[in-house]
C-alpha cells in the first residue's frame, strides 16, 4: 500500500489526465445516453426497436471510423489528441441538446459514441500503455477509475436533476462541464511523462515483438482476444440501454436502478486495483480467462431472479468483470503485441468493442418488439460469456507458449 501511495504521488500529473479522460467519456457512454432514452423516444415518437436501431447505426458508424481516427495517437502528442477529442465530444453534446429531428439525433449519437466511448478511453488507456510498463496495470486501473466515478455519481445526479430540468438542459450542462475540464487537461499534458527507464521496462521492450496492425489482424489469437474484449461492451450496453425496459418488466424503480450504479462503480474501482496489481505481478495473459466469468453469472442472475435486491448483487458481479476489463484491456495489447504500433492496434480493438456495443441495443430492441422476452436474451448472453471464458483458458496457454518462444529467440 505504501508503494502504491508513493506511485500515486510521483505520477499524479499523468494519472489525473487519465482519470479526467475516462470520466468525461461518460458523456458518450451508453449508461449516460440511456438516461435520456425515454424522453428522446417520447419526443420523437420512436419505439424501443426504432431508437435501438438508430443507436446501433450511429455506433456502428463510429466503430468503422475508430480504426482510422484512432491512429492519430501514434502520430500526435497526448495534448493534441486530447484537444481534438474534447472538441469533438463537446460539439456532439451541443448537437444533441439542440436537436430538432431524428437525423440530427443520429449525428449527435455518432459523435458521442466516436469521441466519448471510443476516443476518450482510447487516448487515456493508450497514453497509460506508452507511459508505463512495469507499473502499467496499476496505471491503467487508476486512469480507468474515472469512468466508474462517473457511473457512481452521474446517474443519481441526472435522475435528481430531471425533477428540475428537461433532458435538453442537462445535455447543455454536460457540454459546459467538458469546457471546464479541457483547459485542465491541456495544462497537465503540456509535459509528457519521460519514457520508461527501469531495468524491468527495458527488459519488456527487448522481449516483446512489435507487431504492425496488419500482422495482428492476420493472427488468429488476436480475433479470440477481440471477441473477449468486446463481450463486456455488448452485454453491458444491452442492459444499460434497456434499463427502462428492465425496470418496467421487473416492476423495479428507476431510483433503485440508478442507485445500483454506485455498487457497480465501487466494485469496478476495487477490482480494477486488485487486477491491476495482479497484472503487474503475473501478467495479463495468465489472468485473461477470468474476465468473463463474473459477467456471465451476473447476466443469468438478472434474468432469473425477480427481487429488486438482485440489482445490487448483479452490479457487484458486473463490477468484478469491468474491473478486470479495465486492468486487462490496457495491458494485454502492449504485453502481446508491443508498443510501437499500440495506437493503431488498440483502435481496431476499440472499434470492435464499439461495434459490439452497437449491435446489442439494435438486435435486442428488435427482439423486444418481436416479443422475445428480455430474460431469455439475458440467459443466452450469460451462457455465451461462460463458454467464451472457458475458451480463453486455451488462448491463455497458447499465448504463454508463444511469448516464451519469442523470449527464447531474443536471447539467442
Amino acid at each position: 500500500m505504501i508503494k502504491f501511495l508513493i506511485f500515486l504521488r510521483d505520477n499524479a500529473r499523468w494519472l489525473i489526465v487519465g482519470v479526467l479522460l475516462t470520466f468525461c467519456s461518460s458523456v458518450g457512454q451508453t449508461y449516460f445516453i440511456a438516461l435520456s432514452n425515454t424522453a428522446i423516444r417520447n419526443e420523437f415518437s420512436l419505439s424501443h426497436g426504432e431508437f435501438g436501431g438508430l443507436y446501433m447505426a450511429a455506433t456502428i458508424l463510429s466503430a468503422i471510423s475508430l480504426p482510422f481516427v484512432g491512429r492519430l495517437v501514434d502520430y500526435t502528442s497526448v495534448q493534441k489528441s486530447c484537444l481534438i477529442v474534447f472538441s469533438g465530444l463537446w460539439i456532439a453534446a451541443v448537437i444533441i441538446a439542440s436537436a430538432g429531428s431524428v437525423f440530427v439525433i443520429f449525428l449527435a449519437l455518432y459523435g458521442l459514441r466516436l469521441f466519448g466511448q471510443g476516443m476518450m478511453t482510447h487516448v487515456s488507456v493508450t497514453a497509460m500503455g506508452r507511459w508505463y510498463s512495469a507499473q502499467r496495470g496499476r496505471a491503467v486501473a487508476v486512469a480507468s477509475s474515472g469512468l466508474q466515478i462517473g457511473e457512481a455519481i452521474l446517474p443519481i445526479l441526472f435522475v435528481a436533476a430531471l425533477f428540475v430540468f428537461d433532458w435538453r438542459t442537462l445535455w447543455w450542462m454536460s457540454a459546459g462541464i467538458l469546457l471546464i475540464v479541457l483547459p485542465v487537461v491541456f495544462i497537465l499534458t503540456s509535459r509528457e511523462r519521460a519514457s520508461q527507464t527501469s531495468s524491468v521496462d527495458e527488459e519488456s521492450r527487448r522481449t516483446v515483438r512489435n507487431w504492425t496492425m496488419s500482422e495482428a489482424l492476420k493472427d488468429p489469437i488476436f480475433w479470440f482476444l477481440i471477441v473477449a474484449a468486446g463481450t463486456p461492451s455488448f452485454i453491458g450496453t444491452v442492459i444499460f440501454f434497456h434499463q427502462s425496459h428492465i425496470i418496467e418488466i421487473k416492476g423495479w424503480s428507476l431510483e433503485a436502478f440508478a442507485a445500483s450504479f454506485f455498487v457497480m462503480s465501487f466494485s469496478t474501482i476495487l477490482f480494477s486495483f486488485v487486477f491491476g496489481l495482479l497484472v503487474d505481478r503475473f501478467g495479463t495473459v495468465r489472468l485473461i480467462a477470468l474476465l468473463l466469468l463474473p459477467l456471465g453469472l451476473a447476466a443469468i442472475m438478472l434474468a432469473l431472479i425477480e427481487k429488486e435486491w438482485v440489482l445490487f448483487l448483479f452490479m457487484m458481479l458486473f463490477g468484478v468483470s469491468y474491473g478486470a476489463q479495465n486492468a486487462f484491456m490496457g495491458t494485454l495489447w502492449p504485453e502481446v503485441y508491443g508498443l510501437k504500433y499500440l495506437g493503431s492496434i488498440r483502435s481496431v480493438v476499440i472499434g470492435f468493442a464499439v461495434f459490439g456495443s452497437a449491435a446489442g441495443p439494435g438486435m435486442t430492441g428488435i427482439l423486444i418488439d418481436l416479443e422475445v422476452s428480455f430474460e431469455t436474451q439475458l440467459i443466452a448472453m450469460g451462457l455465451f460469456a461462460l463458454v467464451l471464458s472457458a475458451i480463453m483458458v486455451a488462448v491463455s496457454v497458447l499465448l504463454i507458449q508463444r511469448m516464451q518462444h519469442q523470449s527464447a529467440g531474443n536471447m539467442r
